[in-house]
Parts: C-alpha cells; sequence; structure tokens
C-alpha cells in the first residue's frame, strides 16, 4: 500500500473517530440526559467509561509508547462489547418506538459505530507490529502525527488556563494513572460484578 495511502487512511480513521466516538455519543448523551430516558442514558454511560481506553491511548501515543499500538484495537473491540453485551439494555430498547427521533438515533449510531470500530480494529492492527518493534518506521510515526498534533494544541490549552506546561512525558504519565484507573475498574466488574448479575447492566 503506497505511503501516502496509508497516511490518507489513517487520518480518515482519526477523523471518523471523533464523529462517531466523541461528537456523536456526546449529543446523544446530553439529548438522552434531557429526556430522561433510562436505558439510553445507561448505555451511554457506560459506552463513555469503556471508551475512556481511547483518550488513554492517544495520551501514550503523544509521546510514541507502543502500547499505545496495542490499546488502540482493544479499546474498538471492548467498546463494540459495550453496546450489545447487556441484555436488559438491548430489551428496553427494543420496545421503543422505532420511529421516534431518539430512539432511532441511538440505534443507526449503535450500528455505523459498531461496523467502523470493527473496520478499525482490522486497520489499526495493521500496526501492531509496532507494539513490539521500532516505533521509528515510517509506518508507525504515520498513527503518532494525530495525537501529537493534539498534545499541542492541549499544552497550548493548559498553558493559557494553568500558566503551567504541558508535556509529552506529563501526557504519557497521566495516561499511564488512566490506564491503571481503567484496568482495576475493569477487574472490579469481571471479579465481582460480572458474577453477580451476569448480563445485566442494571443501575451500572
Amino acid at each position: 500500500m503506497p505511503d501516502l495511502l496509508y497516511r490518507s487512511l489513517v487520518w480518515l480513521d482519526y477523523r471518523l473517530a471523533v464523529v462517531f466516538t466523541l461528537g456523536l455519543p456526546l449529543v446523544l448523551l446530553i439529548w438522552a440526559a434531557v429526556r430522561r430516558e433510562g436505558a439510553m442514558l445507561r448505555l451511554l454511560t457506560i459506552y463513555w467509561k469503556v471508551a475512556s481506553l481511547l483518550v488513554v491511548t492517544v495520551l501514550l501515543m503523544t509521546d510514541g509508547k507502543p502500547l499505545g499500538y496495542l490499546l488502540g484495537v482493544v479499546a474498538q473491540l471492548l467498546i463494540i462489547a459495550s453496546l450489545w453485551f447487556w441484555v436488559d439494555i438491548n430489551e428496553e430498547l427494543a420496545d421503543l418506538p422505532p420511529w421516534r427521533p431518539l430512539p432511532f438515533t441511538v440505534r443507526a449510531w449503535r450500528w455505523g459505530l459498531t461496523l467502523f470500530a470493527l473496520i478499525g480494529a482490522g486497520f489499526s492492527s495493521t500496526a501492531l507490529g509496532c507494539a513490539w518493534g521500532s516505533v521509528s518506521r515510517p509506518a508507525c510515526q504515520v498513527w503518532l502525527e494525530a495525537p501529537k498534533g493534539l498534545n499541542v494544541g492541549l499544552a497550548r490549552l493548559f498553558d493559557f488556563v494553568f500558566g503551567a506546561d504541558w508535556t509529552p512525558s506529563f501526557a504519557v504519565f497521566v495516561g499511564y494513572m488512566g490506564l491503571v484507573a481503567y484496568l482495576v475498574g475493569l477487574l472490579q466488574w469481571l471479579l465481582v460484578r460480572l458474577p453477580k448479575q451476569g448480563r445485566v447492566a442494571g443501575e451500572f
């Protein structure tokens, strides 16, 4: 695959990720909260908890940490699972009138994000070699361009608001702290909540 084409596809992946994993779910979360739609609100709340791994991924990649390449694939697979795993939420969503704007939009977003995440996980897996090898290769560096650009913006914002430096090293530190918290929460769910409640989200 030509380098220019590969780079274009990587940037397209990042841009679509902003739409499907950030923009739309944020709008839907606010919409569901305003309308007090319990099932959709629970689904979106769970989604945001699971999708926070993407933030950790970006933070680690700002300084070219190889672990970020692996987490990028894992995060998308976990997102797909979080959208469809819950029996009670699936049943409640199925009972909602399909012609209502909010349920229709949530269903469309859920299917669209599932498709995007499947394709995205497969595409991101083409860079898995960077997780165990040198990230200095051109194919690896392409994946770091967007996180590094975002980090520059964060550094300017951090300096403007707090008058302090936001460096790649500090971003990685925050990323590792976030990863530890994420793993603790995941283990707590796997060892305590899942055996007790199974696929019932309840008031998750």
